[in-house]
Order: C-alpha cells, then structure tokens, then sequence
C-alpha cells in the first residue's frame, strides 16, 4: 500500500508548484532588497533617508531572525502540523510585506523587514517537509531537484524583477509585489496542500529551543557586525561571536543528555547528514561572498545599471531552473559522491576566473563563468538535500528541513560577512595611498568601498577622474583576493565531499527501508 494516500498522490505536483511559489517570494526578498538600497537611502518623497548602517539593518534584521527562528520554525511544523506552520509563515510575510512598503522610517523598514524574517522562517523548512511527505521515496530527488532549483532561480532574479520595478513604481513595490502572491500561496495551499505532523513527537524540549534560538541569533549577530566594521577582532565582534557558539555548545551538550532532545545528535553521527549539511554552509560561503562582490564588481566597476546587472546574472538562474531537477539522472548513473564533488569543483573554478577579470573582461567570459557555477550548484544542492532528507525518517522532516536550511543561511551570512570583510579591508589598503587629494574630513569614508570613492570623486569634477581609475584598480586587486579566498572554501567543501558522503543516499538502489518509513505521511 502506498504511503502517501492516493488523493494526496494524484495533486503532488500542483503542491509542489504552490510550495515554489511560497519559496521564492522568502528567497527573493533579500536579493531583491539589494537593488533598491540607493533609492531608499535618498531623503523623501523619493525614499526614507536612511543611512549606511540603516540599510545594512535593513537587510540583516531580516537574516537575523530568519537565521535565528529556522530550527525552532521545523520542530514546531514537526509537532502541530506543517500546513498550519506555512500557512502562518506566509500570512506573517505578507502581512509584513505590506507594512514594510509604506515605512515612513528607517527604523519602521528594519521593524517591518523582521516581521518578514519571523515569517519566512517558518516558510522555508515547512516547503521541504511537506515535498517529503507528498512525494514516493523514489521520486522525492526530482520533486527535491525542481525545489532547489526556485531557489537558484529566486537569488538571481531578484535584481532584475527589483530593477524593472524601481524603473516604473516607488521603492516600496519591491514589497508590495510580494502581497498578491502570498495572497493567492494561501488559497493555493488552504485548497491543496495536505497537513502532516510527526505522529509521536514525544515531550517539548523548551531549553533545547531557547538555547538554539539564543545561540543562532548572537552567532549571526556577530557574523554580521564583524562584516559591518570589516574587522572581527572589535570587542563588540566577538563577544557575540564567543557568546553564541558557547551557547550552540550548550545546546549540543543538552541535546545529547536529553532522553527528548529537539534535535537528535546521532543524526550527525551519518556521514550522509553530517557531509551534505557541511557541504551546503560551504558552498553557500563561497557563492553569497561573491555574489555579493560581484555586484558591485558589474555596476560599479563596468557600468552596468542594476537591472543589466541583473539580466548578466540569469545564466546562474537559467541554469539551475534546467540542470537542478535532471541532477537525479547523473546521480543514478555516477553517485553523489561523484556530482556533488565534481559540482563543488566546477564552483570552485568559476569563483577562481573572477580572479582572471578586469575592467575589459568580454561579457561573453562573465556569462560563461555564470553558466558554469549554476551548472556546478544545480549539481550539488539537490544531491546533498536528498541526502540530508533520506537520512531521517519522514516524520523527522521538519526538523531535518530546518537543519538544512539553517546550516545555508548561516553558510551565507558569513561569507558575505568575512568576504565582505576581506574585500573591504583590502580595497582601503589598495586605495589609501591614493587619497591624499582628498580632504581630510571625507577621507576616512573616501576609502570604506568603491561606492564611497566614487562618491567623492564625482563631487572633485574633472580633478577625479585620476581618483576613479585608481578605485577601480583597487577593487579589482581586492577582488582578485577575495575570489581566490572563496575558490578556497569551495575546494574544501569539495574534500568534504569527496571524502565523506557516501557515493549514493541512504536507502537508494531498492534498498531495504525503515519500517517507520511505511507509516501513513500525509492526511487527506
């Protein structure tokens, strides 16, 4: 008998489609934010006037508690139902989104955009688990591939969907566009999508989530005010730093004592939980870290505007949305310690050629170093995801969808903040010597990025053109390094893989299955 009901069975492709949906409004967000930065920052009625670390809170209050919340956001869908637990997640993003639109503050944006992060952490692990639980094991790796895609498809085409709405709407369309959708995700789902739950949860384990939620949030914290003053030695850096992993060790050592942990350890004790988890914090420091030097890299030092920017990034998307889902057959035939680790060097390469770029580099070489890392990316995400899915029975799927998410989103905080960090510090050692033209009041803020730089040149006339040659010099020296740097943690997400991940998942082959795994998943 199957073990998805029949009624659940026949709709589970409509279900994945509204759970994408649901997906890529939460990943979007971020890098769509990205592109509305300088109109924000312009005083009213054009934006708010919000300042430099404004705008950074503005993206980061977001990541803060959306990283902090993800674990306790799956137990929860685990323990009282994940339908109940998307459905509010995406009422709270919508209901956030449109706050958020009409801020008439920077501090209102920050406040608005957390209430999107409190949200979207209770969207993101619930989509995986309710896709485990609607789809037959053996078909679980294309439903997983197609999932990973949208969000590839999501992280690239967030400036150009922000660019087109910045060119003919306000500021805040860029959140008001995500109200319709999450109006009609909520029909969509009310309508379709079944309820599942783990059927014996056992006893709440409230230290276990305090202590995750504590922990996870000083660690990012820190993670994104060490990148913040490009300097993660500032006593204000790492106490939060040193607060938040004592605190993640506290909560390893609770879990393993407890007889009703939140988070059952002996799943790191599988390497093919333990490698795929490490492997996607890996590879998503890398990628993040230079998606967002890469950025700067197009508009700032080629010219391009946000939205051609954008369009220059879709073969990232393009890529994923057509490689992620056929990743499975390649896996049949080659095992996933062979894609995965074969993906992660093809990554690895594609970071290492920005090291190759200069001001004149043809477009035509951008593109295919794009084409190549979403092709590396759609060759690791849905491998790894189904290995850190099968590993865990069905009713463990929130949980073990929030373990997965977790480990990615604090993978890219900290790539974009130590990366971020290195490139900044960097390009102001490369560009101090040539300030001295400078006046003294502006030259300390001159050399905090190539933005500022810029900046100050323009307001020198024709006496900065000399100033913008040498920050682009600068940046393009910087960047070198930091993509080099990056090429480094994607060779050693590689190792990891290569070493560690079994060569196909738990159970694959025809395998004999747990017992647990026939129980019922899904209710009608």
């Amino acid at each position: 008998m199957s073990r998805v009901p029949e009624a659940v069975h026949r709709r589970r492709w409509a279900i994945l489609t509204v759970l994408m949906f649901s997906l890529l409004i939460v990943v979007l967000d971020n890098s769509i934010l990205n592109v509305a930065v300088k109109t924000i920052a312009v005083p009213p009625p054009t934006g708010i006037g919000a300042g430099q670390s404004e705008l950074e809170w503005a993206i980061n209050s977001y990541t803060l508690v959306f990283a902090g919340l993800l674990f306790t956001a799956g137990l929860l869908g685990d323990r009282i139902g994940r339908k109940k637990v998307l459905l509010f997640g995406v009422l709270v993003f919508g209901a956030g989104s449109a706050l958020a639109a009409f801020s008439g503050s920077p501090g209102e944006l920050i406040a608005y955009r957390a209430v999107m992060g409190f949200g979207a952490a209770f969207v993101m692990p619930a989509t995986l688990a309710v896709l485990m639980n609607v789809f037959e094991r053996e078909e679980q790796p294309r439903a997983i591939g197609i999932w990973a895609g949208s969000v590839g498809l999501a992280i690239a085409i967030g400036p150009v969907t922000g660019g087109l709405l910045l060119e003919h709407f306000w500021w805040g369309s860029i959140f008001l566009v995500n109200v319709p959708i999450a109006i009609v995700a909520l029909i969509a789902m009310a309508l379709l999508v079944p309820d599942s739950k783990d059927p014996s949860p056992g006893r709440t384990d409230p230290v276990g989530v305090v202590l995750s939620v504590v922990g996870l949030v000083l660690l990012v914290y820190g993670i994104i005010h060490g990148g913040e003053l490009a300097d993660f030695t500032a006593p204000t850096v790492l106490l939060p730093l040193f607060a938040g992993l004592a605190v993640l060790t506290g909560f390893v050592l609770h879990e393993r004592r407890s007889d009703h942990p939140a988070l059952d350890m002996a799943y790191f004790k599988k390497p093919e939980f333990s490698a795929a988890v490490a492997a996607i914090a890996l590879v998503f420091f890398a990628l993040l870290g230079v998606t967002f030097f890469s950025a700067f890299y197009l508009q700032s030092v080629r010219g391009y505007s946000a939205l051609q920017a954008g369009l220059l990034i879709l073969p990232l998307a393009i890529t994923q949305m057509v490689f992620a889902p056929r990743a499975r057959l390649v896996v049949e035939r080659f095992g996933a310690r062979a894609v995965c680790t074969a993906g992660m060097l093809l990554v690895a390469a594609g970071l290492a050629a920005f090291a190759l770029f200069d001001a004149d580099t043809p477009v035509w070489a951008l593109e295919a170093v794009f084409f190549a890392q979403g092709v590396g990316m759609a060759h690791i995400m849905p491998p790894v995801t189904v290995s850190v899915m099968q590993s865990l029975p069905r009713e463990k799927a929130g949980s073990g969808s929030a373990v997965n998410n977790t480990f990615r989103q604090v993978g890219g905080a900290l790539g974009v903040a130590v990366l971020g960090s290195l490139l900044s510090a960097v390009y102001r050692r490369e560009i101090e010597g040539h300030l001295q033209g400078v006046p003294s009041g502006t030259r300390h803020t001159a050399g905090e990025s190539i933005e500022a730089t810029l900046a100050v040149a323009e307001k020198l006339g024709p006496a900065g053109q000399a100033l913008v040659d040498q920050a682009h010099s600068a940046f393009l020296n910087a960047m070198h390094i930091t993509a080099l740097c990056s090429a480094a943690v994607a060779l050693l997400g590689a190792a990891v893989v290569a070493c560690f991940l079994p060569p196909r998942p738990a159970g694959a082959g025809g395998g004999p299955e747990r017992e647990d795994e026939h129980e019922p998943a899904a209710t009608r």
